[in-house]
């Protein structure tokens, strides 16, 4: 071979490895990782949201990076509809989704899933971790979602004998289990809060920030190896009740300082159908069981306390997962999402739980860090719903945009994230079915509720 032609050949090979590069790191930048956090039950009580009492470094962390929307709002403060419509990009009133027992397969058999339609459309391989869609109650999930099984945890959990009367299955790990779901009443109660001195990973969401950690690790190595990029849902179940978390969490609380309620009468006038008593805490002890029964002093301290104790438990667990995908260099091509599946009232209108049409059950914290589009330490005022995560995603993956066969709801929240100030829906919506159907528009001044 002639010299000349050595000098065009090497040319050539050299051209062909710029544009191979080029195009593999085009790909990387056109089709961004995915990882979505969910936190079960998890108001804005976040350092990051203005609530002083809590301890939150690591979400507030998060928060810093990328964008805070302080007016988000679940479509139904229940944990299997709320995670249908994050899902599905579809409200329960479009879906007809509305129970803890809906089947998604039965009502909706050809539905694609957020993460279905990354798979379908990047490529993506798609992974569950911990409590994504709601299992129990009758509900199994949805493995046609995912591309491997599901990494299934407890959200019921005690290690404390004395919480479980001596290791009994109680009403609510009953529940959750899929265990004499026509028999709970005959079960006994477990404890609404315990403290141990234990470790991180003695309880779920520990183990599950460890799993994640190692799923982190290997989805690294399949990109480098064929890019194949990575869509992991990582799912929290503290601060959902019972308040079980390590005695070091609680311990960064002093119970005199905690914020107590301040209303605790429902609203004037408002239908009898509108408020609620008793309900879900009624299955844990010491909580009275009579329906309008009055919570002691003591009692309210304890499950304030508990409840902070789980979020700083649950903000320590994220932090530990976050550290890793920086120290894998993912960062700056991973979208992060953290989500609460609803809020919870702690006591505001005298309700402990979620199941209203209220602020307290319904606003959500939503962070979104998406790498050369959020400003880090953003905020915006911007009405956003859980139906909006599916299409704000697809855009910034560049995928194209959600299509069903169910009904898409959800509007893109990107020009958001790129201008705080922009505005892509004027109202947010949610709805909570008892006896009648309760629907509610929040705008960013007032909320309307209709029972009908």
């Amino acid at each position: 071979m002639s010299t000349k032609l050595q000098t065009i050949v090497a040319l050539l090979t050299l051209v062909i490895c710029s544009l191979l590069s080029l195009s593999s790191n085009l790909q990387a930048k056109e089709h961004p990782n995915v990882l979505l956090i969910l936190v079960d039950d998890l108001k804005p009580a976040l350092g990051c949201y203005g609530d002083s009492i809590a301890k939150t470094p690591h979400i507030d962390s998060l928060a810093n990076r990328g964008m805070r929307f302080e007016m988000a709002y679940c479509n139904q403060a229940v944990c299997a509809p709320s995670r249908f419509t994050l899902m599905l990009g579809s409200h329960s009133t479009s879906t007809g989704l509305y129970g803890l027992d809906s089947q998604l397969r039965q009502i909706i058999p050809d539905a694609v899933t957020m993460p279905q339609h990354f798979a379908k459309h990047g490529g993506y391989r798609t992974e569950s971790l911990g409590k994504i869609f709601h299992i129990g109650h009758g509900n199994h999930g949805d493995p046609e979602s995912f591309s491997v099984p599901h990494f299934k945890e407890k959200v019921i959990e005690y290690l404390e004998p004395a919480s479980t009367d001596g290791g009994q299955l109680t009403r609510e790990e009953a529940y959750f289990t899929n265990q004499m779901l026509g028999q709970i009443k005959s079960l006994p109660r477990g404890a609404a809060y315990e403290s141990p001195d234990a470790n991180d990973e003695d309880y779920a969401d520990g183990r599950v920030a460890a799993e994640t950690i190692e799923r982190l690790q290997a989805a690294k190595q399949r990109r480098q190896s064929d890019g194949t990029p990575f869509f992991i849902a990582s799912g929290f179940a503290r601060p959902h009740l019972p308040f079980s978390a390590p005695q070091k969490y609680w311990d960064l609380y002093d119970p005199a300082s905690l914020p107590m309620p301040q209303h605790e009468d429902l609203p004037a006038n408002a239908p009898k159908v509108a408020g609620k008593r008793g309900g879900e805490i009624s299955n844990y002890k010491p909580v009275p069981t009579e329906p309008n029964a009055d919570f002691d002093d003591e009692l309210k301290r304890n499950l304030i306390h508990g409840y902070y104790a789980s979020v700083s438990y649950v903000d320590a667990q994220i932090g530990k997962v976050i550290e890793e995908l920086d120290r894998l260099e993912l960062s700056d091509n991973t979208i992060v999402v953290l989500w609460g599946d609803h809020g919870f009232h702690l006591g505001d209108l005298g309700i402990w739980t979620k199941h209203t049409n209220y602020e307290q059950a319904n606003r959500i914290p939503i962070l979104i860090t998406a790498p050369g589009v959020t400003q880090p330490g953003s905020s915006t005022k911007q009405l956003a719903e859980s139906v909006d995560i599916f299409p704000t995603l697809s855009e910034l993956a560049g995928l194209p945009a959600p299509s069903g066969p169910q009904p898409i709801d959800g509007v893109s929240l990107v020009p958001v994230l790129q201008d705080p100030s922009a505005r892509v829906r004027d109202h947010a919506y949610h709805a909570y079915p008892k006896r009648k159907l309760g629907r509610s528009i929040r705008t960013e001044r007032y909320r309307l509720v209709q029972w009908k």
